[in-house]
């Protein structure tokens, strides 16, 4: 079939566009990606399948060829590389199509962060978003997430690259390193090419400031040095901070003090990592402040202190994450009062709007009952993160196409609980868990409906992924990617379905 694709591009060497529609709905009899047919400097290229693995494809010996690695074959009079999608390929790939590397966001109204665990879901969040207003950030793993899938940041951004090549999405994506929390962290993204920076402050906000006694707190606050006492109170204290509508921001006190004292910290680390590692990295980098992953809710007043510290200490923030009342978390829906979240998710766009950046949502998978009121609240102006979810309809695609399988991991989730809870706070009950057991094949996927379960599969992904049996070999990895690579069709299906309900509940 190779040459019968290689035929068609020497026929119709000056109308990709031709080609590709020629071969659009043929999959199954040529295996070619339609959308990544490409002619650069003398060189078709392409991306195909070839027993049972993705390769790219360079047919013709012209300026780039030489860039990339791979096995030369002749066909005819011309040359045929075919090379793995590699990390050092995907490195010549985005030198050689630059809509291939991320980019960076700032002004763009929609952003949506759509983590890939797997590296297999970007071509079905691309398929999920084509048409739609909305810049993905496809690239967006925590040091967390590496860690437990025994992933790289290069591995991330390779994965979203050759994905970007195969749909032909020429208009843009993001690489966050998300969720960083040193300064080697931070530099080790800056330096593989990624271009947003979420830094989490949760390590340095004084969770313990309001539980203490006035006089302790007090105590803490002379402790502070006199200067930055003496600024904090002639900017803060007894002055009302007017926002856009007449919305208005005041601080007590007693409350300015407990601010000071949570979140001081956090406020020096970040400005100390963004004026050393970010500002003068020779690129334009959208930086977030995380302040979400702690157990202090962000009242507005909180929120107005930090950005505006953060400001004045130069830093350029593209969005900032509060930690929003209720609970947020993994792969279910909003738990708390949709009524004072509305009210308070209110406040602190206001404040956003009026200092110069977006609102971030961490955790923002599945969360379906507040996502009109994120989409209304904020005009259309947001940054929302995804992950988890796609994991969860891999595992979906999983149990209804390989019941053995899911059954398998299902039983390791449950039974790997209490490691998996060390990572993530969830609320998941297994003993409200159907007894897998006496479960018909059919009745499998239901369970990925219902929250106890969700959650546990969830959080598990990272020791489902790593586990081996007695001769080193994966216990569950190898057969999930033969799997999902083999029905990957349905497999974006699923992820256009899902993420395709939170664009609709979001009004995009």
């Amino acid at each position: 079939m190779l040459e019968q694709v290689c035929n068609m591009l020497d026929k119709n060497r000056a109308d990709v566009g031709s080609i590709r529609e020629t071969l659009r709905g043929k999959f199954g009899e040529y295996k070619v990606y339609p959308d990544s047919i490409n002619y650069l400097d003398g060189s078709f290229f392409f991306m195909a399948l070839i027993r049972h693995s993705k390769k790219l494809v360079i047919y013709h010996e012209g300026k780039v060829y030489d860039k990339f690695t791979g096995e030369e074959k002749k066909y005819g009079d011309e040359k045929i590389k075919i090379c793995d999608l590699s990390n050092e390929n995907s490195v010549a790939l985005r030198e050689a199509f630059k809509f291939t590397a991320p980019s960076p966001h700032k002004g763009i109204k929609i952003t949506m962060g759509l983590g890939d665990r797997l590296g297999l879901a970007s071509a079905g969040h691309i398929r999920t978003i084509k048409g739609k207003n909305v810049f993905p950030v496809l690239a967006q793993q925590s040091i967390r997430e590496l860690n437990l899938t025994e992933r790289t940041f290069k591995d991330v951004l390779s994965a979203a690259s050759w994905a970007v090549f195969q749909e032909g999405h020429t208009s843009g994506f993001g690489a966050d390193g998300d969720h960083l929390k040193t300064a080697d962290e931070v530099k080790t993204a800056i330096d593989c090419g990624y271009t947003m920076i979420t830094l989490d402050c949760s390590e340095h906000i004084n969770n313990t400031i309001p539980s203490l006694r006035e006089g302790e707190i007090d105590s803490l606050y002379a402790e502070l040095p006199a200067d930055d006492r003496r600024r904090l109170e002639n900017k803060y204290p007894g002055r009302k901070f007017e926002l856009v509508d007449g919305a208005v921001i005041e601080f007590t006190e007693e409350e300015f003090r407990k601010i000071v004292l949570i979140y001081i910290k956090a406020i020096r680390h970040t400005i100390n990592i963004y004026n050393h590692v970010i500002k003068n990295c020779g690129r334009a980098i959208n930086f977030e402040m995380s302040i979400d992953e702690t157990l202090t809710p962000t009242s507005p007043a909180s929120h107005y202190f930090v950005a505006s510290e953060l400001i004045a200490g130069g830093v350029d923030i593209t969005s900032l994450a509060p930690r929003f009342c209720g609970e947020f978390q993994k792969g279910i829906d909003y738990i708390g009062d949709i009524k004072k979240f509305a009210a308070e998710f209110d406040m602190h766009v206001k404040i956003a709007e009026k200092l110069g950046y977006k609102i971030s949502v961490h955790s923002g998978s599945d969360k379906f009952s507040i996502f009109p009121i994120v989409g209304e609240k904020t005009n259309g102006r947001y940054h929302l993160k995804t992950a988890g979810t796609n994991w969860l309809e891999a595992v979906r695609v999983i149990s209804v196409i390989d019941p053995a399988l899911y059954r398998r991991m299902h039983k390791f989730a449950l039974e790997n609980l209490e490691a998996a809870k060390k990572y993530y706070h969830v609320s998941a009950n297994p003993a409200k868990i159907p007894d897998i057991d006496i479960m018909k094949d059919s009745e499998l996927p239901g369970l990925l409906s219902m929250n106890d379960s969700r959650q546990v599969l969830h959080i598990a992904y990272g020791l489902i992924l790593t586990a081996k049996n007695s001769d080193g070999t994966y216990r569950f990895k190898t057969e999930i990617y033969d799997l999902l690579n083999k029905y990957e069709d349905k497999y974006y299906e699923a992820l256009e379905k899902h993420i395709g309900r939170h664009l609709n509940a979001l009004g995009i």
